[in-house]
């Protein structure tokens, strides 16, 4: 493998959902990178079930982290356990949300 789990992270962080201006990564939408000789997967989840954006995003994730990874497969799994949740963000996320104060 000519990648490292650094590398998808890279890719993820160029992931946005277009209402929200922060990568989701640092949003902490991604629960777990799982590699493995056979494939990449991606375990992730929103921040609401009904986000209009969901399929582009799940679109845009697997496309950023295959550009890395190629010729390995990427799967994206969404998941709804545990519920996202403030604490998962960043504190570089936080921040850009003016979320600093919020008392979460």
């Amino acid at each position: 493998m000519a990648f490292t789990r650094d590398d998808i992270i890279g890719a993820l962080k160029t992931v946005f959902d277009p209402e929200i201006p922060v990568n989701i990564w640092d949003m902490g939408l991604v629960y777990d990178i799982i590699i493995s000789p056979d494939s990449v997967v991606i375990k992730m989840t929103f921040t609401s079930p009904t986000c209009p954006m969901m399929e582009e995003i799940l679109n845009q994730v697997k496309s950023a982290v295959s550009n890395v990874v190629a010729p390995t497969p990427v799967r994206v799994d969404l998941v709804w356990e545990p519920a996202w949740d403030l604490s998962r963000m960043s504190d570089a996320a936080r921040l850009e949300l003016d979320l600093t104060n919020s008392g979460w």
